[in-house]
């Protein structure tokens, strides 16, 4: 039996696997880059041991460094999570090979799988449909097209081709990618189906000849082609779910499967189903399943690799319904961009249980408040999951924790998340893996724009309780008290969107709101006043709560201010303001056409040249940050007046990345 477990991985899943350990008495052991030392995964091992270094190809991707930390500490057993070296044949083998316990299915099923290529040629002899695919971009006759990269998964190296001129572009763009994530940077290109939804079954096998499916999950909503919300069980015509599980099967037992696995398939609007990809290690979403079929599958997973038999002879039936959804630190109003920095609070609502099977609500996170965000890897913060003995039940719990949610110092894709799940298409079930494209109006933030001024204000007025908690002398009376009326108060914000927004208020002898605006043209919310702001009264006011009256209607506003960041989360949503100084320092000013890099990250290609004419939209070069490519396009029509940064060089948030000097219009 396996005694000491190390996990080959980092964040949520490493959190995870030591949470089933724990329960079966299973000593732990972490591995962790300089960057994760004081990440809560290493806090929870019993050891852990340092790879030295930041990026993934110094640390987490070393196998001599892995199976050292393994010798040293006595581990006789290895699980990879998901990621990494979680598909590497090799690193399956080597791990193997020195007489440890390897917690996945054999290296011979993972290089099978491995190469997408030879395995779609593979389970095609087993019966599994296929769409069409070719390995030469020249010999494609019919768009739209994807390419995908040949190894790894996740969404990586992978571009949606309308047009067949744009292919050459996206099959270099896709290599690049994939060699950076994988260290393969092979490509194909398979048919793409509009409309297709992305339906994936769980199967487990055992060494004694057993390959059962354990349901299906249904994952179409996805960003850059990858997943950020799943359930199970899918939504299917009838028919579809027996054929499903038996191809899925199928695919199993062609390569003598063993452990927990997962097969792929894209589903048509006309009931047919593709063979997508098998991943073959333990999915990210692998808690829904676990969720309607209340297994662990950890523990199945570490049952197996000692050798003993699945307790699941046949595919269980799913109880109730479960909705998974990745919270992600990224801007998706700005493409998805990821988002870096230090989470100053992160706290959820209503969570029942943590990194195992959880009926109501559970929170599998790799951060958590204190935690640093950087650039190295992948941007997923943590999932929650939701479960209940209805979807439409599952999907209004999940949104409303996530809503509730207090998410400080780092932007994340929480308000489009609550958006999707709120929708009456999803409600509906009438989703495919186009559904954002189709649906801009889930991009827009929970907080209304006019209701920003009203969270504005409650931050003045926490702030204005926050010094008068903190004042030496008469901390009771009000603050701006004066015995003669006098100017309002003024605070200046910066909003998320880089706004402005200008707080004027005055405060009564007895502390209550004489007026407040947020336009310095308008003396208070009068009736008569064109576009006055509503009428608001101040019950009360405390540095971390503040409670409105607006309007007739009561509302809480809970404030939470880090340095000069404050946060308000109130009932309508929440907003992230920076308060400015009263009195700026003058700043260097910046050539007319900067274009700053939006996160830290390397410059991997420039694509123009210094005096160089460019057109609105063209590409000037590319940026790699958080494992993904970021095009840095022109912002107008112009000419190239300087590239700072090389190929190859590193920058941080804010550097000038390029200068373009806008055209001149003619006169």
């Amino acid at each position: 039996m396996i005694r000491k477990l190390l996990v080959a991985n980092r964040g949520e899943i490493t959190r995870r696997v030591f949470a089933t350990c724990r329960a079966l008495g299973v000593a732990t052991v972490a591995v962790h880059s300089d960057a994760d030392a004081d990440a809560p995964y290493v806090a929870e091992a019993d050891e852990a041991v340092r790879l030295p270094g930041n990026t993934p190809v110094e640390t987490y991707l070393r196998v001599g460094s892995i199976l050292d930390a393994a010798r040293r500490t006595g581990a006789d057993a290895v699980h990879p999570g998901y990621g990494f070296l979680a598909e590497h044949a090799g690193f399956a083998a080597a791990v193997t090979d020195a007489g440890l316990t390897w917690v996945g299915p054999p290296a011979g099923a993972i290089a099978a799988m491995g190469d997408k290529i030879a395995a779609k040629e593979l389970l095609a002899g087993a019966g599994v449909p296929m769409l069409p695919t070719w390995t030469d971009g020249d010999a494609v006759t019919d768009f739209p097209v994807l390419v995908k990269a040949s190894a790894g998964g996740g969404g990586r190296g992978m571009r949606i081709v309308r047009d067949p001129a744009d292919l050459p572009a996206a099959v270099d763009s896709a290599r690049r990618e994939a060699a950076a994530a994988f260290g393969d940077g092979t490509v194909f290109v398979e048919r793409y189906v509009d409309r297709g939804r992305h339906v994936e079954v769980q199967i487990f096998g055992d060494t004694h000849g057993t390959v059962v499916a354990l349901g299906e999950r249904d994952c179409s909503i996805q960003r850059r082609h990858q997943k950020i919300v799943e359930e199970a069980p899918a939504v299917l015509p009838d028919g579809v779910r027996e054929r499903l599980h038996a191809a899925a099967v199928a695919a199993g037992r062609a390569v003598d499967y063993v452990g927990a696995g997962t097969v792929e398939f894209l589903l048509a609007p006309t009931g047919e189903f593709f063979f997508l990809e098998m991943n073959t290690r333990l999915q990210v979403e692998h808690p829904v399943t676990e969720a309607v079929t209340g297994l662990d599958l950890v523990r199945l997973q570490l049952l197996v690799a000692e050798g003993g038999a699945l307790p699941v002879p046949a595919t269980p039936p799913a109880d109730g319904h479960a909705i998974e959804v990745r919270l992600c630190a990224e801007d998706p109003t700005q493409g998805f961009r990821p988002a870096t920095g230090t989470l100053h609070r992160f706290a959820v609502p209503g969570v029942a249980g943590e990194f195992t099977p959880t009926r109501g609500l559970r929170l599998d996170s790799g951060v958590g408040t204190g935690s640093t965000v950087g650039v190295h890897y992948d941007s997923m913060l943590a999932k929650l999951v939701a479960w209940a003995p209805t979807r439409g039940e599952a999907a209004r719990s999940l949104a409303g924790a996530l809503a509730r949610a207090e998410l400080h110092g780092v932007a994340t894709n929480r308000d489009l998340l609550v958006r999707v799940l709120r929708s009456a298409e999803f409600g509906a079930a009438q989703v495919d893996t186009g559904f954002l494209d189709a649906h801009p109006e889930v991009f827009a933030p929970l907080l209304p724009a006019d209701r920003l001024p009203v969270a504005a204000l409650a931050a003045a007025l926490a702030g204005a309780a926050a010094r008068r908690a903190a004042a030496p002398v008469l901390a009771a009376l009000p603050s701006g008290w004066r015995n003669v009326p006098a100017l309002p108060q003024v605070v200046r914000y910066a909003t998320a969107a880089g706004d402005e927004i200008e707080v004027r208020y005055r405060l009564d002898r007895s502390g209550a709101l004489a007026d407040w605006s947020t336009d310095p043209t308008v003396a208070g919310p009068t009736a008569d006043t064109p576009d006055a702001p509503p009428l608001v009264e101040l019950v009360s006011a405390a540095p971390d709560r503040v409670l409105l009256d607006v309007a007739g209607v009561r509302r809480v506003f809970r404030v939470h201010r880090a340095g000069s960041a404050v946060f308000v989360d109130g009932p309508d949503g929440a907003a992230e303001l920076t308060e400015l100084p009263r009195f700026p320092l003058p700043r260097a000013a910046l050539a007319v056409g900067s274009l700053l890099a939006p996160l830290p990250g390397t410059v991997t290609r420039v694509h123009v040249g210094a005096g160089q004419r460019v057109a609105a939209g063209d590409l000037l070069l590319t940026l790699e940050a958080m494992k993904l490519e970021h095009p840095v396009l022109a912002p107008t029509d112009g000419v190239v007046a300087d590239l700072p940064v090389p190929a190859g060089g590193q920058v941080e948030t804010g550097a000038v990345l390029a200068v373009v000097n806008p055209e001149e219009a003619p006169r």
